[in-house]
């Protein structure tokens, strides 16, 4: 019958050593060869976590050439540590905001530690301690663990991932109530159990760090696909919307000059305009289509600074006077506080040139358009209101995705591409604020955003 040869613990902490020390250089190479910058930071922080483990496993290593003090209650910390900033970047990888995620793992790994630390100052037996360590390290994985299986997107590598985690999460609960109903003064004893959990827990850690690599390499490749498709849809864009205005422009100026001195000054005037509005509606998309760009391309620093809103919705609402004047729209700005935020100054203006450029397209001559600013639970929330022709069910739901098209003509016969509220939506996430829109067709429009009064 097989029987498990049992492990002594320096041999399992010179293994634990080497396996951190190998899998150190692999993330560090892969995150300076390959990976993109979101992905840089996740890995640091997963390779940090393995880094400052590695040293830990050193201490350890030293303990009785060491005093206590170093190679028991700092080692373990360092571990504690090290586990810490792996679940954070386990968590970084499936949660695009999960600062909150990331209170709770500091607060369950500094609590963790003072425990072990107090208890080692009172003395309390090896077991206790090893126990504490265990609790402390099952606790630290859980959250990410439990969020990882109850995501609804799945893939295999995910899966794969995940199985790994839960299974390494289900030999440390087992060995901490182990050593609880069974105490033993040593931290790895020779017995078969310590050294299956050991051998099982190396393994488990090393298919892990694949499964991670793995999956960060999944959605590294989901977001190149995204990118990819982006930039059809952009040149889809670009031969579909920009073709309309400035083909318009082109016939008029043909108009011109075939037949100039047949025309009145007042049908020159009105070609004129016409050739106006149509420049302007290319313009208008030229500079949509740019920002868009910059942003994707990573182009456009984000700068928060803070800012007076109510004095910037101001500036742009001076901005769009004019052509609100035209069709007679009256724009009443109704600010319930005043609010400063830590913004930045020019992609706010962007959002609301677009949103009211917008408002006073699909509104009739002699409406009304309402901005009201107020703070909210810790936001800013901006509405801009007004008592137009209003969205279709058709096609609200898409106003903010780039992969599905979206037109609509205004109260004129007004022609856009649907890219303002696109860069809307963009810029608004940067700022973590959210922005969407309550309308029903014939009975205006209503949209709304959030910007955090810090970012």
């Amino acid at each position: 019958m097989f029987e498990l040869l049992p492990v002594d613990p320096k041999t399992i902490f010179l293994l634990y050593f080497w396996g951190n020390f190998f899998t150190c250089i692999l993330i560090f190479s892969y995150s300076f060869s390959y990976a993109t910058s979101d992905n840089k930071k996740i890995l640091k922080l997963f390779g940090l976590g393995k880094l400052i483990l590695t040293v830990a496993w050193i201490l350890a290593l030293l303990r009785h050439i060491i005093n206590d003090f170093t190679s028991i209650n700092i080692a373990n910390s360092m571990i504690l540590v090290a586990c810490c900033f792996e679940s954070i970047a386990m968590l970084a990888l499936i949660k695009t905001k999960a600062k909150k995620f990331f209170r709770i793992q500091v607060g369950i790994t500094i609590v963790t530690i003072i425990a072990f630390n107090i208890g080692t100052l009172l003395e309390v037996t090896m077991n206790m301690r090893v126990v504490i360590a265990g609790a402390g390290v099952f606790a630290i994985y859980l959250l990410p663990t439990i969020l990882y299986f109850t995501q609804k997107k799945k893939s295999f590598f995910k899966t794969f991932y995940v199985l790994c985690y839960g299974g390494f999460e289900v030999l440390i609960l087992i060995r901490t109530i182990y050593r609880y109903l069974h105490p033993q003064d040593q931290i790895i004893s020779y017995g078969t159990l310590d050294s299956l959990y050991s051998i099982c827990l190396f393994l488990l850690s090393l298919i892990g760090i694949v499964g991670f690599l793995l999956l960060v390499k999944e959605r590294q490749d989901l977001k190149i696909q995204k990118l990819l498709d982006d930039k059809n849809q952009f040149f889809s864009i670009i031969s579909h919307d920009l073709r309309g205005p400035l083909g318009s422009s082109v016939s008029l100026s043909e108009l011109f000059l075939e037949n100039i001195e047949d025309y009145s000054r007042e049908e020159i005037r009105e070609i004129s305009e016409m050739q106006h509005e149509s420049n302007k509606n290319i313009y208008k998309l030229l500079e949509n289509l740019l920002e868009w760009s910059r942003v994707q391309t990573g182009m456009i620093t984000f700068c928060p600074k803070k800012v007076s809103l109510n004095t910037l919705i101001k500036e742009n609402i001076e901005l769009n006077k004019n052509a609100a004047l035209n069709k007679n729209i009256n724009l009443v700005f109704d600010p319930i506080d005043s609010v400063e935020a830590e913004v930045d100054k020019n992609m706010v203006g962007t959002i609301l040139r677009n949103l009211l450029s917008n408002a006073i397209k699909f509104t009739e001559k002699n409406g009304e358009i309402k901005i009201k600013l107020a703070k909210v639970e810790h936001q800013a929330k901006i509405s801009i209101t007004d008592n137009g022709i209003g969205v279709p069910d058709a096609i609200k739901e898409n106003l903010f995705r780039i992969n599905e098209k979206v037109t609509q003509l205004g109260t004129e016969n007004e022609t856009g591409s649907g890219l303002g509220l696109l860069l809307c939506s963009e810029f608004i996430n940067l700022h973590n604020g959210k922005i969407w829109v309550e309308s029903e067709a014939g009975e205006g429009s209503s949209f709304k955003f959030t910007l955090p009064l810090s970012v």
